[in-house]
């Protein structure tokens, strides 16, 4: 099925244009005709304006927030998806969407239907869509997913420019200090050569390091190439590594905090939302841990789920985990004992959301001039040992 753009004229002589899906375009002028309108026109909507490619994290988002409006609106699961996939820009995520109107027209329930895109739909969305099927619920629990995915991807936006932020300087100031050792050092070097005296120590390293970045460029490249594939391949593949790094970047000076408060604020959302939707709580705890996206997190919830399972608590072993702070397990355990642990999770990943943006701002104010001093003496001090001789020159001439 395609996408037309057709303009015709109503019964009254106005003129209208819009979007319509068809086979083709004989039967798009037929249905226009089929509604009254005159002298139809109609062409397939160019594929440059709908971009191709795997679905963004913020796409799924739009989308789940459309359709949680269009739902509570009173709008039939099949016009739902009609209207989303008419305005979808990515054509995959029209592809997807037609897919899942065309189960849900079969008699597919929207919970198998969603299942079948795996590439859009999480486990998490899906069983959350299956328990507001099942209880009936199914507009509460679509507004709370989409809250939910909002806040998710503004919380993981926030940790990710804390991460690329120092991480893009890095690789700026290493991209300058190549060039000034392989395109201006060199020159000075030639100067050099007519002094016909030792030149100072500084500048003989600086000159040492360019002639053997020069020479070993590509090796540095390979070196740089060959550690990237292999810790992502570790990472990957390679669960004790991947346990060991997890371990380790919660224990990071300042970034590991971050880590730490976004860990408990996607825990508490992800569970407040399932608890919400009616999900069985040791399903909801199997679910968290699986979106946890750290290994030690994910097994700081598994043990707290293996608690409730044999009659204990949730509060107490997620304490001892030495992950959660004092506030947050007591906050969880005042929930259990009043039956307010939706509302008391919500609070908790109200509050640590907002210490991430705190930290995160922080962190920025506080990087920006230890990155400059950095800066500073890393491309001074290049310059500083070239000057050196020259310096060392007039003073002599002097």
């Amino acid at each position: 099925m395609d996408i037309y753009q057709w303009e015709a004229v109503s019964k009254t002589g106005e003129k209208r244009k819009g979007e319509m899906e068809g086979a083709n375009v004989g039967l798009v002028l037929a249905q226009l005709r089929k509604q009254g309108l005159k002298n139809p026109t109609a062409r397939k909507k160019p594929a440059s304006k709908r971009k191709k490619g795997k679905i963004t994290e913020m796409e799924v988002v739009v989308f789940t927030r459309q359709l949680a409006t269009m739902v509570g609106a009173g709008l039939p699961l099949v016009s739902c998806f009609d209207l989303a996939a008419k305005g979808a820009e990515n054509v995959t995520l029209q592809d997807v969407t037609l897919r899942v109107k065309a189960d849900i027209e079969a008699g597919t329930t929207l919970a198998d239907a969603l299942a079948k895109e795996p590439s859009m739909f999480d486990e998490l969305f899906i069983n959350l869509i299956q328990a507001g099927e099942q209880s009936g619920i199914l507009e509460t629990v679509l507004n709370r997913l989409a809250i939910y995915k909002e806040k998710s991807a503004a919380l993981k936006a926030k940790v990710k420019s804390a991460m690329t932020y120092p991480i893009a300087v890095i690789v700026i100031a290493f991209i300058i200090t190549g060039v000034l050792m392989v395109f201006v050092v060199p020159t000075f070097a030639d100067l050099f050569k007519g002094f016909g005296a030792e030149l100072p120590l500084p500048t003989r390293v600086v000159i040492a390091i360019s002639e053997w970045t020069q020479s070993n460029w590509w090796l540095v490249l390979i070196a740089v190439g060959a550690a990237s594939y292999s810790f992502s391949n570790l990472y990957k593949k390679n669960p004790a590594f991947h346990y060991q790094m997890d371990k380790l970047a919660l224990q990071l000076p300042i970034f590991g905090n971050i880590l730490r408060k976004s860990a408990v604020a996607r825990f508490a959302r992800t569970f407040g939302t399932m608890i919400a939707a009616g999900t069985p709580i040791l399903d909801s705890l199997t679910n968290v841990a699986r979106t946890a996206g750290n290994k030690i997190v994910e097994e700081a919830v598994m043990g707290a789920r293996s608690s409730i399972a044999e009659g204990r608590t949730l509060a107490e072993p997620l304490g001892a985990s030495g992950i959660f702070p004092p506030m947050v397990t007591q906050m969880i355990g005042i929930g259990e004992s009043t039956g307010n642990l939706e509302t008391m999770l919500e609070k908790v990943a109200d509050f640590y959301e907002a210490e991430v943006d705190r930290a995160v701002d922080n962190l920025t104010a506080l990087l920006e001039p230890i990155i400059l001093v950095i800066l500073g003496v890393l491309i001074g001090g290049l310059v500083v040992a070239m000057y050196l001789p020259i310096f060392q020159m007039g003073s002599v001439v002097g």
